[in-house]
């Protein structure tokens, strides 16, 4: 089964001044893992500057909407893809896997241990009613990013 993983979009992050009237918080990195940024899929360098804002990751009309914090580098300008292979932030953090159907109805989920994630995500996808995956962070439990089956 192939995936997709996309970094999120960055113009939706891209007028600093207004997510910081929102309530978005201004934070410099101090260690490396611990910052990951959901648009470049990296763990920002210790001393860059990121955003801490509120992100909606499950924007369904179900019980399954889901919104918590997230990190964006400032100035993120790139969203990549990858398919059929996980980003390098996911593969050193213990993932919680949200699989969901085409309505936004949590189907199946699992836990997926450091240099898991690829074989945690292709056994959840072999349900054909699991359309896609939200990927957690199995200890703070914050969004990181989103596996959609792809035909290419």
């Amino acid at each position: 089964m192939t995936y997709r993983i996309s970094g999120l979009d960055p113009a939706a992050f891209a007028d600093t001044q207004a997510l910081l009237a929102a309530g978005a918080i201004r934070v410099r990195a101090d260690s490396k893992p611990g910052f990951p940024c959901r648009v470049t899929l990296e763990d920002a360098e210790p001393g860059e500057s990121l955003l801490l804002l509120n992100h909606v990751s499950h924007d369904v009309a179900t019980p399954f909407r889901s919104t918590y914090a997230i990190y964006v580098r400032e100035n993120a300008s790139e969203a990549p893809d990858h398919v059929d292979s996980t980003p390098g932030f996911l593969e050193h953090r213990t993932l919680g896997l949200r699989g969901f159907d085409a309505d936004g109805m949590l189907r199946r989920a699992s836990v997926a241990g450091p240099g898991e994630a690829d074989t945690a995500l292709r056994a959840l996808l072999d349900h054909d009613e699991v359309a896609y995956i939200d990927i957690h962070n199995a200890g703070a439990g914050c969004f990181m990013a989103r596996a959609e089956r792809y035909d290419g």
